[in-house]
C-alpha cells in the first residue's frame, strides 16, 4: 500500500553537501534561508495511513528497506512536507527523519518519484 508519494518540483543548488553526509532534505516550501540550498522541493501531499507501518521508500523506483520512523516524520510531512531521508544505517533515527538501510543517496532531479510504502 502507498502511504505517501510525491514529486520533486525543484532542487537545490547544494544538495550533494547532504548526500556527502548520507542524507537527503525535503520542503514543500521555500525552507528556511539556512537550509534552502541543501533541500529537494516536493509537491505537498497527504500521508495514507499510519506512517510508521512503513517498510520500504521507493525513489525514481529504486527501493530502500525502511529501518525506523522518527517521531516527528507524520507531522513534519504533513505541515512542511519536509523530512531527513538517511542513507546511513548508523546511530539514532533523529525524530524528523526515515532511516533506510546503508546506501548511496540517490541524485533526485525535478519530476522525481518519493513513495513510502507499507508492505
Amino acid at each position: 500500500m502507498i502511504l505517501y508519494e510525491t514529486t520533486v518540483i525543484d532542487v537545490g543548488p547544494e544538495v550533494k553537501k547532504f548526500a556527502e553526509k548520507g542524507m537527503l532534505v525535503t520542503f514543500a516550501e521555500k525552507a528556511l534561508i539556512t537550509l534552502k540550498d541543501y533541500s529537494y522541493y516536493i509537491e505537498r501531499s497527504k500521508i495514507n495511513g499510519e506512517i510508521g507501518t512503513a517498510r520500504k521508500l521507493l525513489i525514481d523506483g529504486s527501493e530502500y528497506t525502511v529501518i525506523e520512523i522518527g517521531s516527528m516524520v507524520k507531522d513534519n510531512l504533513e505541515t512542511l512536507g519536509h523530512v531527513t531521508i538517511s542513507f546511513k544505517e548508523e546511530g539514532d533515527c533523529l525524530p524528523g527523519s526515515i532511516c533506510v538501510e546503508k546506501a548511496e543517496v540517490p541524485a533526485l532531479r525535478k519530476g522525481s518519484r518519493i513513495q513510502i510504502l507499507s508492505e
